[in-house]
């Protein structure tokens, strides 16, 4: 019996490939919100869509269901899914051919994501690739700002097209430090106006084309802010909300990663990632972790309530769309 619960701002991970009563129980928790599967909870299509309908069945409305599915090695679902190419291999080709299948991967994604019962996944990797990151390296589009906000935004309307919500990542960007932000906190010290003329361009011009959701970085741009940008209300509430205009959600990239360590502890971290305007929260591959803050979080009246807007939106056209993107998509990559 489903109970009704608004979502709250915390979006959680599973352990395997099928809910245990510990998950069950932490997903009932109030401050839960969202679940974000990975590959350890892939096994097959029926698998996936019996763990995404349980998920669901545990309260009303229904907690988000997400995923990183961006293509190349950033694709958790792999047998009976498209395989969709690095992005990188978007940004060599032909501008009008490479719009025209960017547009077509994001429909893919789209429908074979609702098909197995998911709302939506992390991407456009909007990152400028400067062949520094290795952690970014050939998810992102290019090195050109402009063409990441041309292919990224034929993605993006192709994942609307197929009825899922856009979340550009990671703002304002990843792709000038070195370090990677899973096991270090990586430190970019380029000016504001440097970041505005490059890293910046793509949000820019994404913004006000209907982007639904970003995700911060776990990077300290000093000469901006001393707080990575994920904990500091200059980036998400001054420059992100204010100057850029965005109203959409806001998810903080996972909190468990060395690069929020910065902030304290596990509930420190959410409280500065709150306070400084995140929506919602991410806490992964950490469940002592992500019970310490339902336990200890206390915020009862946080709620997500932008949520609404990432739900997975299923309609006739989705087929038709998705056989039309399908077919260029294994003629353009094979």
């Amino acid at each position: 019996m489903t109970k009704p619960l608004p979502l709250g701002p915390v979006m959680l991970d599973l352990k395997g490939l099928a809910l245990d009563a510990q998950e069950r129980e932490m997903l009932c928790h109030p401050l839960s919100g969202g679940v974000i599967l990975f590959a350890r909870n892939f096994a097959s299509a029926g698998q996936l869509r019996a763990l995404t309908a349980s998920v669901r069945a545990l309260r009303d409305p229904g907690l988000l269901i997400a995923v990183d599915h961006e293509g190349g090695r950033v694709q958790r679902f792999q047998q009976g899914f498209t395989k969709i190419p690095p992005m990188a291999e978007l940004g060599r080709g032909s501008l009008p051919q490479a719009a025209n299948a960017a547009r077509a991967i994001g429909t893919v994604i789209a429908y074979e994501l609702l098909d197995h019962g998911l709302d939506f996944s992390f991407t456009p990797v909007l990152d400028v690739g400067f062949g520094r990151s290795s952690v970014i390296g050939d998810r992102a589009f290019s090195s050109d700002p402009e063409i990441i906000a041309l292919l990224a935004g034929e993605l993006m309307a192709g994942l609307h097209l197929g009825g899922v919500a856009s979340v550009g990542k990671h703002f304002p960007g990843h792709g000038h430090v070195q370090a990677d932000s899973h096991l270090a906190v990586p430190v970019d010290d380029r000016s504001r106006a440097e970041l505005d003329r490059c890293d910046l361009l793509p949000y820019a011009r994404l913004i006000p084309a209907g982007l639904r959701a970003i995700m911060p970085a776990h990077v300290i741009f000093p000469r901006v802010d001393r707080h990575p940008a994920g904990f500091s209300s200059v980036w998400l509430k001054d420059i992100l909300r204010g100057r850029l205009g965005f109203e959409g959600m806001i998810f903080s990239d996972d909190l468990s990663m060395e690069g929020a360590s910065t902030a304290g502890d596990i509930v420190a971290r959410a409280r500065a990632a709150f306070e400084a305007g995140c929506d919602m929260v991410l806490v992964c591959n950490s469940p002592s972790d992500a019970e310490v803050l339902l336990s200890r979080l206390g915020h009862q009246e946080l709620q997500a309530e932008r949520g609404r807007s990432m739900r997975g939106e299923v309609s006739l056209k989705n087929t038709a769309s998705y056989q039309a993107a399908l077919k260029l998509v294994r003629t353009s990559f094979g």
